[in-house]
């Protein structure tokens, strides 16, 4: 590198054109004794210097400054070609590998798949040998046969035709089962029919219903509603029928006196049952003169969160109707969370009779009450779940069930039976819905 601007120095400073003859070296010694050597060169066209250091020197000094430049990148530039040489190799390198290894796998799939279509194309070849012997094979006739105990006799036989041709006869005279219409045990619930979608929020949970026994001014085709989201439920709207509920246009709304509690309200021989907010107070609302018509303390049951069923809503404590009259359906610090299941006096509301079950009020989603029989349902957000459990009161046992129920919108508060009309009131996730049920005869096990 020190040659290179060595070089380029003497082409800078050699001498030029008609100067060169008149150049001159002198060499001798300075004051302090040493040896200085001086070279000149005469001026073609200056008699003297202007000034020292003057434009030749200043063109000098730019014409070093971008010779240093021009070094510089060459040898910047050198490093920088290596090092990117460098570089592309690894990556080189780097993809090579990674094609190689897609290569591979490629090659593997592709070894698996013709092993599929080998085995695929022998299955082919069976199959097609299978046919043509099947359809090759002359199909021999057959003698027609009837059942003789675990046997199978040939019907060619006269006497056997006889005797079966008569079989059949009885067997067609039988009549069809006609469908039971008496109080009996549940056997079956039907899908879901929507009715209404509640507008807003507080209509998230709810009661809905018909009275089974009504009495005037009201008819048996009113239809009586409550949302019961909020901290002061009072309003209760009442729909001339079912049709005028669907499109939403309520005829009346009643200001209750006290605010209700859960959604465990029913109505019953044109009263409305429910339980007073934050206690265990049973209120009986006369719907003709809209007047309490009575009120009293279910004895001991618990209230505002105790013994809920499993979905919350202060459900403690849930009145039902059925075939027999009005009941209640909660729990108890002596019961221990068990289902305590009583029959009240619909005028006054005293218990008449209770009975204590082995069911987990928490550990059910709700119940109802049909001809005496409790009835728990097992999940309130499953869309495909059961009637788990039945409790007969007559008997005092209860026993496991598997009668499939659909929750349609997931999220079932509220499930009531009406005896008059055979059908399960229910309110599902803002939606007001209702089942038919089927009874079959009961047996003395039931």
């Amino acid at each position: 590198m020190f040659l290179l601007l060595c070089m380029c120095l003497v082409g800078f400073f050699a001498p030029r054109g008609d100067a060169q003859d008149r150049a001159a070296l002198w060499r001798g010694n300075d004051r302090s004794g040493r040896c200085q050597y001086t070279f000149t060169v005469a001026s073609p066209a200056e008699a003297s210097c202007p000034q020292a250091g003057g434009p030749e020197m200043e063109a000098v000094k730019a014409r070093l400054s971008t010779l240093e430049a021009l070094v510089s990148r060459l040898t910047d530039g050198g490093r920088v070609a290596g090092a990117t040489a460098a570089d592309s190799g690894a990556e080189l390198r780097e993809a090579m590998n990674r094609a190689v290894g897609e290569r591979n796998l490629l090659q593997g799939e592709k070894e698996r798949l013709e092993r599929e279509l080998g085995s695929l194309q022998r299955r082919l070849e069976e199959m097609l040998r299978e046919t043509e012997t099947l359809r090759n094979t002359p199909c021999s006739p057959q003698t027609p046969a009837v059942p003789d105990g675990g046997l199978m006799r040939p019907a060619a036989d006269p006497a056997w035709q006889q005797s079966f041709q008569e079989l059949k006869a009885e067997v067609t005279q039988v009549p069809a089962p006609e469908e039971y219409t008496g109080c009996g045990v549940l056997a079956s619930v039907s899908e879901p029919v929507t009715h209404r979608k509640a507008d807003s929020i507080a209509g998230k949970y709810g009661v809905w219903m018909q009275d089974p026994e009504a009495v005037t001014p009201h008819g048996s085709d009113t239809v009586w509603r409550i949302d019961t989201v909020g901290s002061d439920v009072r309003q209760l709207f009442s729909y001339e029928s079912l049709e005028q509920l669907s499109k939403g246009f309520p005829t009346k709304v009643v200001l209750l006196p006290e605010p209700v509690e859960g959604t465990g309200g029913v109505l019953y021989r044109g009263s409305l049952y429910y339980q007073r907010r934050r206690s265990r107070t049973l209120i009986r609302f006369d719907l003709a003169s809209e007047r309490v018509a009575a009120r009293r303390d279910l004895p001991h049951a618990g209230f505002h969160g105790q013994f809920p069923y499993s979905w919350g809503g202060y459900t403690d404590i849930d009145l039902a109707v059925d075939e027999r009259g009005l009941w209640a359906v909660y729990s108890t610090s002596k019961a221990k969370g068990a289902v305590v299941l009583s029959r009240l006096d619909p005028h006054d509301l005293r218990v008449t009779r209770s009975w204590e079950t082995n069911i987990r009020k928490n550990g059910v989603a709700n119940a109802f009450v049909i001809c005496g029989r409790l009835y728990t349902v097992a999940s309130y957000a499953a869309a495909n779940t059961t009637v788990n459990y039945v409790y007969d009161t007559e008997s005092s046992r209860g026993h496991a069930l598997a009668i499939p129920f659909q929750n349609k919108y997931r999220y079932n508060s509220m499930i009531d039976y009406n005896p008059t009309q055979k059908k399960l009131f229910a309110w599902d996730n803002f939606h007001m819905v209702s089942y038919d049920v089927r009874l079959g005869r009961p047996t003395p096990a039931a």
